[in-house]
């Protein structure tokens, strides 16, 4: 049976009003060309913020239209909007049925599910996850199914969101919860995905390269392929760089590689939001 090679990008946040974004995902989508994996998979933020400009996941669509292999797809919250969580504020863009449908006719399916190299393959929304919307019900429902027949494959899965920091119930976790995937939806997920071979967890979202193994899960978090966030934003957890990740999946191995494309440049925010701004000192 032959390697099954994926390519993870992530957090693109593509917009048409943003060009030095579309040139990082240019530099992205020649390295894609030139190493020209299976499949690619962007685990959510295709685009800069749909919620307030629905043409940035249209223009999202027309960018990934030109890689030159097949692609998947996720949401993110700059996609839908975002999830509840049990403390914190209320989402300023929460989820709703109807930005999800948005994304589906924008960018297809939000959930999927194949296997290959021995490998079960399964793609979740986390942003509906703690809503309550009928769609979260059915996502559910359709988990379930999946799961049960899996025939003892690993299993890998891929999410925006981590489902957590360094373990299920840190507490330091909690302060900032809209970052992982909330609770109880987080606690659901991994009974469900205790019942089967779980290998892998790999998500984005947090704009920070990170990889560790927990319980015999390796939790890969991807950085993001647009830009970076000072620390002055966010609190430093790993490595804040652009780039992507690389997988070799076989049916007795898994090997990840951490990599940047060619000529890919470490955007700040800041320097996204305010152009004209100087730079301090």
């Amino acid at each position: 049976m032959p390697p099954f090679r994926v390519t993870q990008i992530s957090d693109t946040h593509l917009a048409r009003r943003l060009a030095k974004l579309t040139a990082n995902f240019d530099r992205v989508r020649e390295h894609i060309d030139a190493t020209r994996p299976d499949l690619v998979i962007n685990s959510g933020d295709l685009a800069f913020d749909a919620p307030t400009s629905p043409d940035d996941l249209a223009f999202a669509k027309s960018l990934h239209a030109q890689i030159p292999v097949a692609c998947r797809y996720l949401p993110g919250n700059h996609d839908i909007g975002d999830n509840p969580t049990a403390v914190g504020p209320v989402p300023s863009h929460p989820a709703t049925e109807q930005r999800l449908q948005d994304y589906r006719a924008a960018i297809g399916e939000d959930r999927w599910r194949f296997d290959e190299a021995g490998w079960c393959f399964i793609g979740l929304n986390s942003l509906i996850m703690n809503t309550g919307l009928a769609s979260e019900a059915e996502q559910f429902d359709w988990l379930a199914s999946e799961l049960s027949r899996t025939n003892g494959k690993p299993v890998a899965l891929f999410v925006h969101k981590p489902l957590f920091l360094n373990a299920p119930d840190d507490p330091e976790q909690e302060s900032t919860a809209i970052r992982y995937v909330p609770q109880p939806a987080r606690a659901r997920l991994i009974e469900m995905f205790g019942a089967v071979d779980l290998r892998l967890i790999a998500s984005g979202h947090v704009h920070q390269r990170r990889d560790f193994t927990y319980r015999g899960v390796r939790h890969v978090w991807a950085p993001s392929a647009g830009f970076i966030i000072s620390d002055a934003r966010q609190e430093r957890i790993a490595l804040k760089e652009t780039g992507l990740v690389e997988y070799r999946f076989t049916p007795d191995s898994l090997e990840v590689r951490h990599v940047r494309a060619p000529d890919q440049v470490d955007l700040d925010l800041d320097e996204l939001l305010y152009p004209d701004r100087k730079p301090a000192g």
